[in-house]
């Protein structure tokens, strides 16, 4: 199908060739003066801002939305156990003996939640760690074009040392990231959930044998 609209195209390319003349070449334009190294590693640091800024809003947008999941995952989960307890409570055929039916029950939707929690948490922490090297690599370029602009306008006699350097050094921004220690954030999060997980589950498991055994 794409090559038949390539031909298509071609064929309707080559018509209009043929049914009209040529246009006429375009008239000469006078030469501009190539721009400078400054301006030309300006300009390239510009669009590494444009760029970084963009990639960071991105980023805060989609762990916006993965925290919306993870609230969501919170409130079924909760509404679960809510409707399982009220449910057990209320049940007048299950007795002690049966105990491990519910807390089996309970055992495979925490394993559920526990795992959907660990997705949304790794793309969380994903788009926070990617965010995070936008933002310094951000603050990196901005300072350099800062320092840039300032030595521009101090005078002449700076740009003939600008002049000297190499455009493309000028205007290098290595891609920045954070140090180990900005890891451990992720990693009180993640002993956040697990810690809460292993409380309910406990206090569900005693909840469900006290119902039913006493």
């Amino acid at each position: 199908m794409i090559g038949y609209i390539e031909d298509v195209e071609n064929e309707c390319y080559f018509t209009q060739r043929r049914d009209h003349p040529p246009p006429p070449p375009p008239p000469h334009l006078p030469d501009t003066a190539a721009p400078s190294p400054k301006e030309s590693a300006q300009q390239s640091l510009s669009a590494i801002i444009q760029l970084h800024f963009e990639k960071t809003l991105e980023k805060k947008y989609a762990v916006d939305l993965q925290k919306k999941q993870l609230w969501r995952l919170f409130l079924l989960f909760f509404i679960f156990l809510a409707l399982f307890l009220s449910g057990l409570s209320q049940s007048s055929r299950l007795r002690c003996r049966h105990f491990w039916a519910p807390i089996g029950l309970l055992s495979l939707a925490h394993l559920v939640f526990y795992v959907s929690v660990a997705q949304t948490l790794r793309c969380i922490n994903g788009f926070k760690y990617q965010r995070r090297c936008h933002k310094l690599t951000l603050g990196v370029a901005t300072e350099k074009l800062r320092r840039l602009q300032r030595v521009a306008g101090r005078g002449a006699g700076e740009d003939v040392r600008l002049d000297e350097e190499d455009e493309e050094e000028m205007a290098a921004v290595r891609y920045q990231e954070p140090p180990e220690s900005y890891m451990a954030k992720f990693k009180r999060n993640w002993a956040l959930y697990f810690s809460l997980l292993v409380f309910t589950y406990c206090f569900m498991v005693s909840a469900t044998v006290s119902i039913l055994c006493f």
